[in-house]
């Protein structure tokens, strides 16, 4: 088993490098698909690190092939790639129809239903302050959409059908990260992410737009590689960060991405009128949002906090 270095503020500075990085994500994204479609957002994404990881793995001697892929680890490699494609597409399909703000507070599902999947397939036990942060954070999404709970469920519009296609990207991203998690036994994770990202690249190519990516301004450009840094960086640093801490305290400081999202698009809004306006939200929606946040931090802590409990006890 993986035991972290130790090296706690290292790991902390990492994680919420992670964090930052996906927290402006979602607003780069959101400019860039008023000129270009998701398909070919996601796909020059796949392709810059599919290059990046490639020359990464060439200069380590490490680059795999499809002769490498044996057995059992042929079809963990298809969920994989097939769950972090499809996550990657409809959740910017979904963000197209919503605010930045409300993806990001509808994506945290995917670590929850993560956890879900670590119980049914995996027979892992759902700790009591599991099911106590399952609860904060569903009643916090609850809360989150007070005003707009009822149309959602009750009207297919451009909200309910955003929100929907974004919790279907939670589900394939928790696909994508329960396999990753065996494929672990037989790739590292950079050879894992090399062959989606290549797959990636190949899959998307067909249905891309090019004449669009050539009309793009300055900033545009900018904003893209952006996004292409930030799928290398954000997941550079979180793999890095989890060398250092423990699983769970990166993840419980990954749980601030929404309010750290809310914030950047209030920031971007006054700073750039031209940006996306920033989501108005009520009292209800904020403190909804930052029960969505201590529902993840608390979820993911749970094993260290059930570890505090049983220490204090050997101690009394």
């Amino acid at each position: 088993m993986h035991q972290a270095s130790g090296k706690s503020l290292t790991g902390f500075i990492l994680a919420l490098t992670t964090a930052v990085l996906w927290g402006m994500l979602p607003i780069a994204l959101k400019v860039l698909l008023v000129e270009l479609s998701a398909n070919t957002i996601t796909w020059v994404r796949f392709l810059a690190a599919a290059l990046f990881v490639t020359a990464v793995l060439i200069h380590h001697q490490a680059l795999p092939t499809l002769r490498d892929i044996k057995g059992k680890a042929r079809w963990l490699l298809l969920i994989a790639v097939a769950g972090l494609l499809s996550n990657y597409i409809l959740y910017l399909l979904g963000l197209d129809l919503l605010s930045a703000e409300t993806a990001q507070v509808v994506i945290q599902l995917a670590p929850f239903l993560m956890m879900l999947g670590g119980i049914f397939i995996f027979r892992e036990r759902l700790l009591l302050w599991q099911k106590i942060g399952a609860a904060t954070l569903v009643l916090g999404l609850l809360l989150f959409f007070n005003d707009r709970l009822f149309l959602l469920l009750t009207q297919m519009g451009h909200d309910s059908m955003g929100v929907l296609l974004v919790i279907i990207a939670a589900v394939t991203w928790a696909a994508y990260a329960l396999a990753q998690k065996q494929l672990l036994m037989h790739f590292n994770s950079q050879q894992i992410m090399w062959f989606i990202y290549v797959a990636g690249a190949l899959c998307f190519m067909p249905f891309i737009e090019l004449v669009p990516v050539t009309q793009l301004s300055m900033l545009q450009w900018g904003l893209l590689l952006f996004c292409c840094l930030n799928t290398i960086v954000a997941y550079g640093a979180f793999a890095e960060a989890l060398e250092h801490w423990e699983a769970s305290k990166v993840s419980a400081v990954l749980a601030i991405t929404p309010l750290l999202t809310i914030l950047f698009a209030n920031l971007a809004s006054w700073m750039w009128p031209a940006a996306p306006a920033a989501q108005s939200l009520n009292g209800w929606s904020i403190f909804g949002a930052v029960l969505v946040v201590i529902g993840s931090a608390v979820t993911a802590l749970a094993p260290v906090l059930k570890q505090w409990r049983l220490d204090n006890r050997t101690v009394a």
